[in-house]
């Protein structure tokens, strides 16, 4: 099956799914502000979430796969919202390209369509948001 053909069903439902993550981030940022560690962030934006209906899982493991060998190498997603969309959280001083090649492999390992990167770490959190897509 094409990619195309494989992630055209749920983009939609992804899009629709990130902008509620996106409120919801919004909404913590705007009570805790910057300055906190990452997993205080995540603990409120899974909070948030599951308050708004969403289905939420959080440090999901993620293995890797090498010529048909499994590889536990530790790897966690931060958080999965309705196993479309994946989440990850930064609290640093500046989003680096490393972490957007870090969310772009989740995707790609995880066959799914849409991701976040969110640094709560500034001082308006849509200067900290970014979207990035597989394929």
């Amino acid at each position: 099956m094409r990619e195309t053909q494989r992630h055209g069903g749920h983009k939609e439902r992804a899009n629709e799914i990130s902008q509620r993550i996106i409120g919801a981030a919004i909404a913590v940022h705007r009570e805790l502000g910057p300055g906190l560690l990452e997993s205080a962030y995540e603990t409120c934006l899974k909070y948030e979430l599951k308050q708004a209906g969403l289905a939420v899982e959080s440090q999901v493991p993620q293995p890797v796969s090498y010529k048909g060998m499994a590889l536990e190498c530790g790897y966690r997603l931060d958080v999965l919202v309705e196993d479309l969309v994946i989440v990850e959280l930064k609290a640093v001083e500046a989003l680096l390209p490393i972490h957007d090649a870090q969310l772009l492999t989740y995707l790609r390992l995880r066959n799914l369509w849409l991701g976040l990167l969110i640094n709560f770490n500034v001082p308006i959190l849509k200067h900290g948001i970014k979207r990035l897509v597989n394929g």
